[in-house]
């Protein structure tokens, strides 16, 4: 038997979970901490890792009361973040600024650069990760903040991806290269791989900007799956968090591929991780490559598999716009929404209020929904984005299951599909297959299946995963909201494709609303 600690640190809140290997979960306890906006940047996003560590001590404090155990009897702890969340650091691992968030999208600039630069030099690196660098990835972030705060060049020793930081951190781990880095994270967002000898080469890196000159070594070190140890719990830690000194931390991940694990994934499975925004997360024994798609790493998800991760840049958040806009929240206007039908509302919303992340990988969209009249409300307007979410997920998984990755099994996953029957029906129905939910929420436990692999509890992955994962609630397709949202997503594909591409080819878009309003009215029997 054996008691761990899962974490998983989310925007705005750490989660703690302490699992028992053989009666599952204990408790789980959460702690908040800001999150840094300018409303003269709305491009801004950042947080305090002082801010994160103290919210850590305190959840963990918590779950551990909560649980009725002594903290010496935790055996393990792992811990999962937002990513790309990129913080510099200078000497002795002290932050030198606030970490860049996922969701920080001011290196717009830095990204189209490497971008186009990747592609002159014909760099591998930029096809593995769909063609395009996105501004939400650590070299972007990076090269933003180093043009943006000369002051502190001199000070600069390595940037370091969130997971890895708090993992460091917690290990007592003061010199920055003996901090072991993330399979997941540096092979997601920092382009890179074993296959061209990990990261790219210092002379493309150097013509980017001599600022990059020299970073490849400061980035250097083990690079890891998460099957191995990052450092052991140092006393100073220990003390804090009320845990015992010397218990194992395994390499960290990001919150959407070990929410994956947590949901039970295996091959053949597609996971969408839906929060604020979605994360969609695939595994499969060999390696695809898929345009537009935007990671695809050996070892990211399960050490064995290869990962595949794709995306919508908001979701959640769009749905909470839309009821701030109307001055309440979602989940006053989301009562009623069961009595929508497919289509009803004659609305078509693309999801690209935060841009777009697969497959278009254009930072430069935004939202857009046709249709109106002078009697919708924000009410038609947020199931409408629920439709519009589930269309790009179809999007997704149809360009995933083109270039041959395995989709046979959908599974909701992340904090919205625990609180919205109307919104896994909808998915269930726009996507044509059943859709699993688990019966409780999944976060942290993922990095509860990895705290309990690196305390020996169990040999695998897979018979962790059949003892602590969840039972699922099904929600099947329903016939007629299927043909109804099959004819809806070929107008939705249409319009996708000609608007999000600044080079599309000409497209009929003039039936789009014509077929709205007749799919409308057919629906409401008028």
């Amino acid at each position: 038997m054996a008691i761990v600690a899962g974490v998983d640190f989310g925007t705005l809140s750490v989660r703690v979970t302490l699992l028992d290997s053989e009666s599952g979960r204990l408790s789980t306890a959460s702690a908040e901490y800001p999150l840094k906006r300018k409303r003269e940047d709305p491009d801004y996003a950042t947080q305090s890792h002082t801010d994160q560590m103290h919210a850590l001590v305190k959840a963990t404090r918590k779950a551990v009361a909560d649980a009725g155990v002594a903290g010496d009897a935790v055996g393990a702890i792992a811990l999962d973040t937002t990513g790309s969340s990129v913080i510099p650091v200078g000497a002795n691992l002290e932050p030198l600024d606030d970490y860049y968030l996922w969701c920080d999208h001011r290196a717009k600039a830095e990204a189209q650069q490497i971008t186009e630069l990747a592609h002159k030099e014909k760099l591998e690196a930029i096809e593995w990760c769909g063609g395009v660098y996105s501004h939400e990835w650590g070299f972007a972030k990076l090269l933003h903040w180093l043009r943006h705060n000369p002051e502190k060049r001199d000070q600069f020793v390595t940037a370091f991806e969130h997971c890895d930081m708090v993992a460091g951190t917690l290990a007592g781990i003061s010199d920055a290269s003996k901090v072991k880095r993330s399979v997941c994270a540096m092979g997601h967002k920092w382009l890179w791989n074993p296959k061209w000898g990990g990261l790219p080469p210092q002379q493309f890196l150097s013509k980017l900007d001599p600022l990059f000159d020299g970073i490849r070594e400061k980035l250097a070190g083990e690079y890891l799956t998460s099957d191995k140890i990052a450092g052991h719990l140092s006393p100073q830690w220990a003390e804090k968090m009320g845990l015992k000194a010397g218990i194992p931390i395994p390499v960290g991940a990001f919150d959407a591929h070990w929410d994956a694990i947590g949901a039970g994934c295996r091959e053949g499975d597609v996971v969408n991780v839906v929060g604020t925004s979605t994360c969609i997360i695939a595994m499969e024994k060999k390696t695809t490559l898929v345009p537009g798609v935007c990671g695809v790493v050996p070892g990211s998800v399960h050490p064995q598999y290869t990962g595949v991760e794709a995306g919508l840049s908001a979701t959640g958040d769009i749905f909470e716009a839309i009821a701030r806009r109307a001055a309440t929240k979602v989940s006053e206007l989301s009562k009623g929404l069961e009595q929508y039908r497919a289509g009803q509302t004659g609305l078509l919303r693309l999801s690209w209020d935060n841009g777009d992340r697969t497959v278009l990988v254009n930072s430069e969209l935004g939202g857009v929904t046709l249709g109106w009249n002078l009697i919708h409300t924000a009410q038609d307007e947020l199931f409408a984005a629920i439709e519009g979410t589930a269309f790009h997920t179809r999007i997704i998984l149809e360009r995933m299951a083109e270039f041959g990755v395995p989709v046979e099994r959908v599974i909701n996953a992340g904090g919205i599909p625990q609180n919205n029957k109307v919104l896994n029906q909808v998915y269930a129905n726009v996507l044509g297959k059943p859709v699993l939910v688990p019966a409780g929420i999944p976060t942290s436990l993922g990095s509860g299946i990895f705290a309990l692999l690196a305390a020996g509890a169990f040999p695998t992955i897979e018979a962790a995963q059949d003892a602590m994962c969840l039972k699922y609630a099904t929600y099947v397709p329903d016939p007629t909201a299927v043909a109804v949202y099959d004819r809806l997503f070929g107008l939705y594909r249409n319009v996708y494709f000609a608007l999000g591409r600044e080079n599309a080819d000409a497209a009929p878009l003039g039936r789009v609303l014509p077929e709205l309003k007749r799919i409308a009215a057919e629906v409401r029997g008028l």
